[in-house]
């Protein structure tokens, strides 16, 4: 009966103390993938897991996030889509040198430069926009110079386009447009509805390729020295040159290496979560496009992928 007794306390001394285990803070980053990736991960811990974990509203300041990984103080502790080699600096800085920062097998994603489709017969390929005249079709502020979208202002990505076009000899005939997300949205939506072309980075996965028929702008293939930027130096334009295609991004889910101690149970599930691009592009196109409840959609996929998800917690 003693050893029962025994047995019986230590167990419940083990359910308190991983009902103790912290909460987890998961990041606010502004693009769709990595706002989806939360909400399934917040699925998670709180439902199969038993846990608890936040989305921090506002949590999108790149630097802030890694910080805050780095010092395991609880104030974040997942970034939910960590683009390499975008984020080289910081992966350099934290992966690998002070190791407080761990991350999952990456998924793939790319990166490329797009048209609608319908003004693929103007702009089919890189070569194509060095024509003034197609330039000119693009030219909304009348300016003289066509107009391309980047991405936002703080994105590495507004760089390396930007590196791109000069190397590309077409920064004569456009002109970056740096706007916030939620605005070249808007306006992709308008241009594209009265079927007015634009020219856009993006990337996949995302539902803007379920929403809209795209065309991809070819670019040269990748060859030996054809990438080489700098883009923390201080003049990163005039030292940079780009002249092929972005190779694909390893992309990563990053976790707090704190959580070893803090949550072993979820730092285990992060280090095993494996995602694919399809698989992100469906959880994007049901919460976003489609206006599903994000909790509905995780609860929704995790029920129907419970071996999957299993296999994560369990390792």
């Amino acid at each position: 009966m003693k050893k029962l007794l025994a047995i019986a306390t230590s167990a419940v001394a083990l359910s308190g103390a991983a009902q103790a285990q912290e909460a987890i803070a998961i990041s606010d980053l502004n693009w769709n993938g990595a706002k989806a990736i939360g909400y399934v991960l917040k699925g998670i811990i709180e439902g199969p897991m038993g846990g608890e974990a936040n989305i921090v509203q506002g949590m999108n300041n790149q630097a802030v996030i890694y910080e805050g990984m780095d010092k395991g103080d609880g104030s974040v502790d997942i970034h939910t889509d960590m683009w390499m080699p975008n984020h080289q600096t910081s992966w350099d800085k934290y992966v690998v040198e002070a190791g407080t920062i761990r991350t999952n097998s990456p998924y793939q994603g790319t990166s490329n430069i797009y048209v609608p489709a319908f003004a693929a017969d103007l702009v089919s390929s890189i070569d194509d926009l060095a024509d003034p005249a197609v330039a000119a079709l693009f030219d909304t502020d009348g300016d003289g110079l066509g107009e391309y979208w980047p991405g936002a202002s703080s994105w590495a990505s507004t760089k390396r386009w930007q590196i791109k076009f000069k190397s590309y000899g077409l920064d004569h005939l456009w002109e970056p447009n740096i706007v916030e997300a939620d605005v070249f949205k808007a306006s992709l939506d308008a241009a594209y509805n009265a079927g007015e072309p634009m020219l856009f980075y993006y990337w996949t996965p995302e539902a803007i390729h379920v929403k809209y028929d795209l065309s991809v702008v070819e670019e040269p293939a990748r060859f030996p020295g054809c990438e080489d930027v700098d883009l923390d130096a201080e003049n990163w334009l005039e030292v940079s040159t780009f002249e092929c295609v972005i190779a694909s991004n390893d992309v990563y889910v990053a976790h707090s290496a704190s959580l070893e101690q803090r949550n072993p149970a979820v730092a285990q599930m992060l280090s095993n979560v494996q995602l694919d691009g399809q698989m992100v592009a469906g959880w994007i196109s049901a919460i976003f496009e489609e206006g599903k409840d994000p909790a509905d959609v995780a609860a929704d996929w995790i029920a129907e992928n419970e071996d999957l998800v299993n296999s994560w917690i369990n390792g």
